[in-house]
């Protein structure tokens, strides 16, 4: 009786997505037509009852970014650079690259665009209660906690001994036998590697040596099955039927019995971390406790569930946003040989007498600016979205009604002319400079950061910005002092892919060159 109850439930619910899927097909020609087409979008996606536009939706999913780029850019001038698109059961999505849109989101309203329990509820089973998946108090007290990581004293302390010890130890003796050995490297894995090695130290005071010759194993399948936990979290939010995960996750099928695997890996690598620490914290009562994690346990918070959600997300920041506009960095530097002379120039050829790198990286203005011109165009993390507390209006007068999601997109907002002007596609460091008068130096002149939100802005914005900037200032006077970097295809032109943090699809493979003496 029981198992013919069961049978009777599962057919009901599964009717209605019979249902639709013959809807899919029908209309399977206009979606690959409009996948395929390569002359730009220029009008909001067909919304059908029921469905919205989840299908347009689907069928550019795997370039979600550049659709909606393409869609902001080409739709009508009224919109103001903002698009709501109808998704299933009713429901809508606001996408905006309006910087007034962006400055009330993130600031002025900021209680009313909380992350919400549409993102908590869906990348839950991975990131739990840590940072970036949390409101309200909780989130409160874990930005409190961190910010300790990331005062003066410790960005010197990162800079000055976690960033120079693994670029002289591991990052450029790697890179110098791979020009002897002529091998190929696949530049986003190595770098993704220093990162994570790279947070760890200063967050944990653990050294995993992920970068380290041998490429230890356990380091090895845990990145494995942390990439596999994103990709499979962020696919959640793609599925045409909110909703159809919980179901597959009930029956442990397909992606869901794969992420659930994946996590369960994720979460035994960062417990270890944490056991660690505490039996290091107990046997040494004494021990400094500079690193953060120290720091969480000697808090009072001894719930090791709440302590690893916090691992898991800062491994998420530090290892995978760094690592990628630096992976961008280079590929554009490859491509743009002046930018490549100016920031020689300012590097020198050599270590200066005296080097210090945190001395060093606040003289490097040029390197900056060419850092803040890649993640215009190649954002780390390429879109953010929250969940409407209540009603509201936002200034370009677009209506927000409660539970709407609401997404600020800062790889369309790179993309915009109205806000960079008609050169916007053209890598251009000199854009955020402008020469000081007096003694012909560049000076760096910043966008606001509702403008340039790559880093978010109000009481969100990025603890690790600082953090960000010097280590990648670190790797690239370390490395562009004596190597070049060499995309292995000439005219290589990667696939930007985003999951929770941008990547390069399928890697960037390239050869490490000896610099001479140009």
């Amino acid at each position: 009786m029981l198992q013919l109850e069961l049978s009777t439930t599962l057919l009901l619910f599964f009717l209605p997505f019979f249902f639709l899927f013959s809807i899919k097909s029908f209309f399977t020609f206009a979606t690959k037509s409009n996948k395929s087409s390569s002359s730009p979008v220029t009008k909001l996606p067909r919304s059908y009852p029921l469905i919205g536009s989840t299908l347009t939706i689907s069928a550019n999913r795997e370039r979600f970014n550049q659709w909606i780029t393409e869609l902001i850019q080409n739709t009508n001038p009224t919109h103001h650079g903002t698009v709501i698109l109808d998704r299933s059961l009713g429901r809508r999505h606001l996408i905006t690259t309006n910087p007034a849109n962006v400055q009330h989101i993130l600031k002025t309203q900021f209680y009313l665009y909380p992350k919400g329990n549409f993102s908590h509820d869906y990348l839950f089973s991975f990131l739990g209660s840590g940072i970036f998946n949390t409101d309200g108090e909780n989130w409160k007290f874990q930005r409190q906690i961190s910010s300790h990581a990331f005062n003066t004293k410790s960005l010197k302390k990162f800079v000055e001994t976690v960033v120079e010890a693994e670029l002289s130890d591991r990052l450029l003796p790697l890179f110098s036998t791979s020009t002897t050995q002529k091998s190929v490297l696949d530049l986003q894995d190595i770098l993704q590697r220093f990162a994570f090695d790279n947070i760890c130290k200063i967050a944990f005071g653990f050294d995993p040596g992920y970068l380290s010759p041998s490429f230890p194993q356990p380091e090895t399948e845990f990145a494995v099955a942390f990439e596999e936990a994103t990709q499979l979290s962020i696919k959640r939010f793609g599925s045409i039927f909110r909703g159809l995960w919980k179901v597959k996750r009930a029956f442990d099928v397909g992606s869901e019995k794969k992420l659930r695997i994946a996590v369960s890996k994720v979460r035994d690598y960062a417990t270890s971390i944490v056991r660690e620490k505490k039996k290091e914290l107990e046997e040494k009562s004494s021990i400094e406790t500079e690193d953060l994690l120290s720091r969480i346990l000697n808090s009072g918070h001894v719930d090791e569930t709440f302590v690893t959600d916090m691992v898991i997300s800062f491994i998420l920041a530090g290892r995978d946003t760094t690592s990628a506009a630096l992976t961008w960095f280079f590929w554009l530097i490859s491509r743009n040989p002046h930018t490549e002379k100016e920031i020689l120039k300012e590097i020198g050829k050599e270590k200066p007498e005296g080097f210090n790198h945190y001395d060093e990286a606040k003289d490097m203005v040029y390197t900056h600016a060419a850092l803040c011109e890649s993640m215009r165009l190649y954002p780390p993390v390429p879109s953010d979205g929250k969940e409407a507390a209540r009603d509201d209006v936002l200034p370009d007068g677009n209506i927000v009604k409660k539970g709407m999601q609401v997404t600020y997109h800062p790889y369309a907002m790179g993309r915009m002319e109205s806000l960079w002007g008609k050169d916007w596609a053209e890598f251009c460091p000199e854009r955020w400079l402008e020469k000081e008068e007096i003694t012909g130096k560049w000076k760096f002149v910043g966008r606001d950061s509702y403008t340039f939100s790559v880093f978010q802005a109000g009481p969100r914005i990025c603890l690790g910005k600082d953090m960000a900037f010097l280590q990648m200032k670190g790797v690239v006077a370390g490395v562009m002092r004596q190597f070049r970097v060499v995309p292995v295809d000439t005219g290589f032109e990667p696939v930007f892919v985003s999951y929770l943090t941008a990547k390069m699809k399928g890697g960037f493979p390239v050869r490490i060159e000896e610099r001479g003496g140009e």
